[in-house]
């Protein structure tokens, strides 16, 4: 008996997803939109229309955002400068991420930081390490048993 093999095809927006994962995955690389639709093997132009229907907002637009959020994070949990923060998440230019920054989170990036503890309340000291400056400087272990029996 022959095998019958089924030939379907796959849902346009799972092509889509692979712009997405890309985007979600790379953010901090250069990439833009001709990636992205590379990675969805569909010409830009369609592309951008179908990414924006499926998702609502544009490729660019979804990766600058994704870019955005990454920096809220640093600024929160770091002490990096607000220029390595910006270079850091993929961007160039600081006057561009401060305005975009401004947007979306409706203050500077400086007043972003400002409004959340200092990074150094995040910091996690290792178990080990606490144990190791939380022993006696001058242990008596063996001394005690030997000054009572003389």
């Amino acid at each position: 008996m022959a095998t019958v093999y089924r030939v379907t095809s796959v849902p346009p927006a799972r092509h889509l997803l692979r712009a997405k994962d890309l985007a979600d995955a790379h953010y901090a690389e250069p990439i833009g939109v001709a990636d992205m639709a590379r990675a969805a093997r569909l010409s830009q132009a369609h592309f951008s229309r179908e990414f924006k229907r499926t998702f609502g907002e544009s490729p660019h637009q979804y990766l600058l955002t994704r870019r955005l959020e990454r920096a809220a994070s640093l600024l929160r949990t770091t002490d990096w400068s607000v220029a390595d923060v910006c270079v850091a998440v993929g961007l160039s230019s600081i006057g561009s991420f401060t305005t975009s920054f401004g947007r979306m989170f409706g203050k500077s990036p400086t007043a972003y930081r400002a409004s959340f503890p200092p990074a150094a309340a995040w910091a996690m000291v290792p178990a080990c390490i606490t144990r190791v400056y939380g022993r006696p400087k001058h242990r008596t272990f063996r001394e005690d048993s030997s000054a009572a029996s003389p």
